[in-house]
């Protein structure tokens, strides 16, 4: 629609209309001279306290600068490097024994993008509240990895703003599909267990008397409501705890395994590519020993890979949506108070204006013509993560969780198509791009076997 219609466009949403953004100069006016105007959040997308969809206010205010500086802080991530890399660890040994079918080491099928989907989660999990979600390592509940899978499952059709209820809410009540009902179930099942995870925690803390080592989100909001009523902004700390920990878990992982998996999808479509990353790993780290974050700076490829792959598959093709608090000018337009804003990342990623050959992957793009092009949305013609006051906060955690993941199973393991079958990069339809078919690869070990022991 935007190559007929051009870069700003009203679309007609269920009752309301919507503004639908795609070209750099409208996108550059949004984030800079009316990011005020854009901070809200539509009433469909609203959650009650978890503060990325929370509407413009204190209580957004104070939980995403909570948040910031004590959960996704450079200092704070470099202070919980040492659990991303046992986490991860100990999901490249799980991949190991695959390989290992009676005692011999060899090449074995496998759906990679459930192992991604695992390893994303549990790295997130171990941040929000030092738990694990599947059944690799120790420490996972199948109970709760079930309720958990259900609950992810479910989390992401109650959001999608093109939903009859959300487009046109008093039909809300009908439940046509069937996901309120699914969901307030799930959301039972899913509160006994944030209960018990919380219950665990306070005690932890009423034996100790004090913050761990490594307090993960959970441990930060307990200390925050141990100097109050029980409530934290306005309102009930629980509630706060709850809707943030499964928020974050559920969102964050989503988008990051999604990204995770295109990467590798295109790295296979593209063998040249995917052999000048694992030339990148084989000089800069070698055979004997693993990959650290500490070593990102030299993999400059490896982090071209990434941007390149969020170009092309933004996790969120449509942003989440913002809300008009005031009537406002954009690229010319007005725009009254209360409009719904989506940014059509995917029209903006692939824009002929900005971008040479804008639908190939070239990875080296962000070494040469658009080498000082970083993630965080600053040049308004790359940003996948968004721009301005409401940007994603957990962008440098996902960077570290996409960069590592991808480096150390390009490092450990050789990776083709079962029997070079082509690449189908059909996407499913949802609010988060996702690769329609499930990524299957023949998996080999390719470093001594000491390093996965």
């Amino acid at each position: 629609m935007a190559d007929e219609y051009g870069p700003v466009l009203r679309i007609q949403l269920g009752s309301q209309h919507a503004l639908v953004v795609s070209g750099k100069e409208a996108v550059r006016q949004i984030f800079t001279t009316n990011d005020l105007s854009f901070m809200n959040r539509p009433k469909a997308f609203a959650s009650t306290a978890f503060f990325a969809l929370t509407p413009y206010g204190p209580y957004w205010r104070e939980m995403r600068k909570t948040a910031v500086s004590e959960l996704l802080s450079n200092s704070r991530l470099e202070l919980i490097k040492p659990v991303r890399a046992s986490e991860m660890t100990t999901c490249i040994r799980e991949l190991y024994s695959i390989c290992c079918k009676n005692g011999i080491v060899g090449p074995v099928k496998f759906n990679l993008g459930k192992w991604l989907q695992q390893v994303v989660m549990n790295m997130i999990m171990q941040m929000m509240a030092s738990k694990r979600y599947s059944s690799i390592g120790k420490g996972a509940k199948e109970m709760e990895s079930r309720i958990f899978k259900k609950a992810y499952d479910g989390f992401f059709p109650t959001l999608n703003p093109f939903e009859l209820s959300n487009m046109i809410p008093f039909t809300e009540w009908m439940d046509l599909k069937g996901n309120q009902r699914a969901m307030k179930q799930t959301a039972k099942e899913l509160d006994f267990i944030l209960s018990s995870w919380l219950e665990e925690h306070k005690q932890s803390m009423g034996n100790h008397g004090q913050l761990k080592e490594t307090p993960d989100f959970i441990d930060v909001v307990l200390s925050l409501l141990a100097d109050s009523d029980g409530f934290l902004y306005g309102h009930k700390g629980e509630d706060v705890i709850k809707e943030n920990v499964s928020g974050a878990i559920f969102a964050g992982s989503d988008a990051v395994y999604a990204t995770l998996t295109w990467a590798l999808t295109l790295l296979l479509k593209n063998e040249e590519i995917l052999q000048r990353a694992k030339q990148e790993l084989d000089i800069h780290i070698g055979k004997e020993r693993w990959v650290e974050e500490s070593d990102f700076k030299h993999l400059t490829y490896i982090q071209a890979i990434i941007k390149e792959t969020l170009r092309l598959y933004p996790a969120a093709p449509l942003s989440v949506p913002r809300q008009a608090l005031e009537d406002c000018i954009v690229a010319g337009y007005y725009v009254p108070k209360g409009t719904p804003l989506f940014v059509n990342l995917w029209k903006l990623h692939r824009d002929s204006g900005t971008w040479t050959d804008p639908c190939e992957f070239q990875p080296e793009r962000f070494l040469t013509s658009h080498a000082g092009l970083d993630s965080r949305g600053q040049q308004f013609g790359f940003i996948p993560f968004t721009s301005g006051r409401r940007s994603c906060p957990g962008m440098t955690a996902a960077m570290n969780i996409m960069q590592l993941t991808l480096a150390r199973l390009l490092q450990g393991f050789d990776l083709v198509t079962p029997t070079n079958e082509p690449i189908n990069m059909s996407e499913a339809v949802g609010i988060t791009l996702h690769k329609k078919y499930p990524l299957k690869v023949m998996l080999t070990p390719r470093l001594p076997d000491k390093l996965y022991k």
